[in-house]
């Protein structure tokens, strides 16, 4: 892990060209970790994912640019609006019991309420969105000339994810996650106080998903509805996971690795063709739902358990 560190701290200086295709697979690593918090550990399937993904950015952006509150100090406040609205809908889904595919459809509508919102509010920007003013190389500002700034905040924050959910699953609390996810009323049985539980998974998730919106607002300077709140972001930052292998430490990594890239690559080739961007994720959703429903990690894990035998 030393060496892998030290080479990606080295890498910028020896092949710049992959800047920005690294800073996406650290940034998305940190949302799909969020997301496999609660997703992959607790077991609360989400398709609106993008909610505090675009919470985040309009949240930073809207205090910097209106109360020219750095995005350092902003981004704290985007994640607290995140927990708060997290806890929220968490309030309203875990309850009553919502979970499954009822969990994920009120996830989506909420994700698309805000997007409408956002769409029709002139305050925040509406449909064209908000350009966040230019203060050249500013640190200060969150704002820099170059990539490498960027490529090293995304990469500590990354880690810190990665650490985060090493040292959850040794927890009481990882272990009530798992308890839930894999038996709702069987835990409760066992006085596993699932509700509780639920309300940390979606606390941590939201926030660290909403605190991932604050840096890719600042990384590109521009943001609107649609490529905050949009179905597409749900789309991208729960696939990384679940390609990886959900309810594992370096699903999100690994899936962030092989989608990243080709999600880049699909984008440019297919900018001409409205929706066709779309349906290839689609296809890949379904086709990894069928055939790897625990990821690569779990197709991995069962192919070396079956060599063994």
């Amino acid at each position: 892990m030393g060496f892998v560190l030290a080479a990606l701290h080295i890498l910028p200086w020896f092949v710049p060209s992959v800047l920005h295709i690294m800073i996406m697979i650290f940034l998305f690593t940190v949302m799909g970790q969020g997301w496999n918090i609660l997703g992959g550990y607790a077991g609360q399937f989400s398709f609106g994912h993008s909610l505090f993904f675009g919470l985040g950015a309009y949240v930073s952006t809207l205090l910097f640019i209106n109360l020219g509150l750095s995005p350092w100090i902003g981004i704290g406040f985007s994640c607290a609006a995140g927990i708060i609205l997290g806890l929220f809908i968490g309030f309203l889904s875990f309850r009553y019991g919502l979970k499954g595919p009822f969990f994920a459809l009120i996830m989506l509508a909420f994700a698309e309420i805000f997007h409408m919102v956002a769409m029709g509010w002139n305050a925040v920007g509406g449909a064209l969105g908000l350009l966040i003013p230019l203060k050249g190389n500013s640190p200060g500002v969150m704002q820099f000339l170059d990539k490498e700034p960027f490529y090293f905040i995304t990469l500590w924050m990354m880690v810190g994810s990665l650490y985060v959910v090493w040292r959850l699953e040794g927890t009481r609390t990882g272990l009530y996650f798992l308890a839930t996810r894999e038996d709702h009323d069987a835990a409760e049985a066992l006085g596993v106080n699932t509700f509780r539980a639920q309300m940390m998974a979606m606390a941590m998730s939201s926030g660290m998903t909403a605190m991932g919106g604050t840096i890719y607002a600042q990384y590109l300077l521009y943001i609107d509805p649609d490529s905050t709140f949009g179905v597409v972001n749900s789309v991208e930052i729960m696939l990384r996971p679940i390609i990886g292998g959900p309810g594992t430490i370096l699903g999100p990594l690994l899936g962030s690795v092989l989608l990243t890239p080709l999600s880049e690559v699909t984008r440019l080739a297919f900018q001409s063709y409205s929706g066709v961007y779309l349906m290839i994720y689609g296809l890949i959703l379904v086709g990894v739902i069928m055939f790897l429903p625990d990821g690569m990690i779990g197709f991995a894990k069962k192919a070396v358990s079956r060599v063994g035998r």
